[in-house]
């Protein structure tokens, strides 16, 4: 369905402006990357939606995020050859892995490449479709953005959780790889020190725990310092540091399915447990 559309905004677009050699109005290239030589934008969009994200051989993902669109077409006027899908696919890899992207999926045969690379608070998914059926170097590229997983609580309601359920998962943003932990987290470990400080008779276990990505024995060793790293923060605050042991259980203790994306991100978690 999608070559269908492609190929009629071609024939659109190579009847009313291939003399101009013009991108499509109001379209532009993405910040992200420099465009092939001697292409033009042929269609743009951009929206909320939910997009296929093929992330591996037998694995198509459904991912809600914002979604940009950029078609585009070879000039063939400039007389030199078109990219191979491959050339183009090379190009952005090459852009994102200098900014710490990777590859997670290629396929000359499906003519998909997917990319995944963070920036801010945001995972980013780039996705390349070959339209070379239409003609070589024709290309597609969509860039979609999906929030990191946010958790707004208060300190009554944690208090609320350990004290019914015993502990309580905490989604606090680390620096990829690192124990240091990203500002927009650290409202939330106020407010883990303000629960303590009202209830000084509380003490607790501080766990972290990893996805499956990477080994188990770096993963371990990742969660270990992240749970002392919050446990660090706390003390920062004047929480006696008695009241608080660390922990990391790495990849053992999952909560969720680690072959997804989704679930990757809900086992890489703090949780709090009371201790008696």
């Amino acid at each position: 369905m999608k070559k269908l559309v492609w190929l009629v905004a071609l024939v659109v677009f190579s009847t009313l402006q291939v003399a101009a050699q013009e991108d499509l109005e109001g379209c532009k290239d993405s910040p992200m990357f420099n465009r092939m030589p001697n292409t033009l934008i042929v269609e743009c969009s951009k929206n909320f939606d939910l997009v296929d994200v093929k992330t591996s051989p037998d694995k198509t993902e459904q991912i809600e995020g914002t979604k940009t669109y950029i078609g585009y077409t070879y000039n063939y006027d400039s007389k030199v050859l078109p990219p191979s899908f491959y050339q183009i696919v090379k190009n952005h890899e090459n852009a994102l892995v200098a900014k710490g992207g990777k590859r997670i999926y290629y396929s000359k045969e499906e003519g998909v490449a997917t990319f995944l690379t963070k920036a801010g608070n945001k995972d980013i998914y780039v996705i390349l479709q070959d339209y070379g059926g239409i003609g070589e170097g024709q290309y597609g590229l969509t860039i979609l953005e999906v929030e990191a997983m946010t958790q707004n609580i208060t300190a009554s309601s944690m208090l609320d959780a350990l004290n019914k359920e015993g502990s309580i998962a905490l989604y606090i943003n680390f620096e990829t790889g690192k124990s240091a932990i990203k500002p927009e987290s650290q409202q939330t470990i106020d407010q883990v020190a303000e629960m303590l400080k009202a209830n000084p008779a509380l003490k607790i276990s501080i766990e972290g725990h990893t996805d499956n990505v990477g080994t188990a024995a770096s993963n371990l060793t990742l969660s270990d310092s992240r749970a002392k790293a919050v446990m660090a923060n706390l003390t920062l605050k004047g929480i006696d540091k008695t009241r608080l042991t660390a922990k990391g259980w790495g990849q053992t203790k999952p909560v969720a399915d680690n072959s997804t994306e989704d679930g990757k991100a809900k086992n890489r978690r703090v949780e709090l447990v009371k201790k008696s």
